[in-house]
């Protein structure tokens, strides 16, 4: 059997593992997708976007921003909310839950929840598509494109092949700080007469970091548990959290040399 075909057959394999469920939802049925999304944001954000407003002023979207980021507040409260009813209220084991792959009500439940949850890495580029608009090129930075990317393709994952179960863990922290990060920009886009209630700031990021380390531990837990969970995904959350923090502070580092604060700078959803 030459390379390519043994490439083949192992993508064959793994794809034939995916949770049959999951099959048919918008825009999740192939990786093909997810991958050429990706590209078209990549492109956008560092090559299209800036030549489209290259010559054009940047665009006042104060509007656009509070209603884009109250939306992300009641949306992820209510992702939150609805993950916890379906995991964490019902007895989710947090060292060793494994993936419900039955049809009972709570798996489907949490197949849909996956869902929304996807679906909101794919809002969430309008972060981006806000700061290209805003000419704010010097935010376009490898951890901001770096994370969108990373989130879409990692969530994508986890709601084609292991929807529910110990995966639930990401989702619920993740949503839960994504709250505090949109309060904190809602606050920040009613204009400058509101700077003066955005002195918790430090401790939001402070909270942000916190959650990639208690997401990479927690991925780490499997690798000493034997929970029916696959072992690459562990390995996969602990580097991708290492690598996150590793970006944040080398950002940190720069951007506040002589800061000993953790001011809100960078955006982790």
């Amino acid at each position: 059997m030459s390379p390519v075909q043994t490439l083949i057959y192992g993508c064959s394999r793994v794809w034939e593992a995916r949770d049959k469920r999951t099959d048919g939802w918008p825009l999740t049925e192939s990786p093909l997708t997810s991958i050429l999304i990706c590209l078209a944001y990549l492109f956008a954000a560092k090559i299209w976007g800036p030549k489209l407003m290259a010559n054009r002023p940047p665009y006042d979207l104060r509007g656009a921003l509070v209603t884009y980021n109250a939306f992300q507040i009641l949306f992820n409260g209510w992702m939150f909310y609805r993950i916890c009813c379906v995991t964490w209220l019902k007895g989710y084991n947090l060292i060793c839950q494994p993936v419900d792959y039955s049809d009972n009500e709570d798996a489907l439940q949490a197949i849909s929840m996956g869902y929304f949850y996807c679906i909101s890495k794919l809002i969430d580029f309008l972060d981006t598509l806000f700061f290209v608009l805003r000419k704010k090129d010097n935010h376009l930075t490898f951890l901001h494109i770096y994370h969108h990317i990373c989130m879409l393709m990692t969530v994508w994952i986890g709601f084609r092949f292991i929807s529910g179960g110990q995966s639930a863990f990401l989702p619920t922290v993740n949503t839960l700080t994504n709250v505090g990060v949109h309060s904190y920009y809602l606050i920040a886009a009613m204009g400058p007469s509101f700077r003066k209630y955005l002195w918790w700031k430090k401790y939001l990021t402070i909270f942000q970091m916190l959650e990639l380390v208690c997401i990479g531990l927690h991925g780490s837990l499997l690798l000493f548990v034997d929970c029916g969970f696959p072992s690459a995904v562990s390995w996969y959350y602990v580097a991708q959290t290492s690598i996150f923090l590793l970006l944040f502070k080398n950002f940190h580092s720069k951007a506040y040399p002589t800061n000993n604060n953790f001011p809100c700078k960078s955006k982790m959803n």
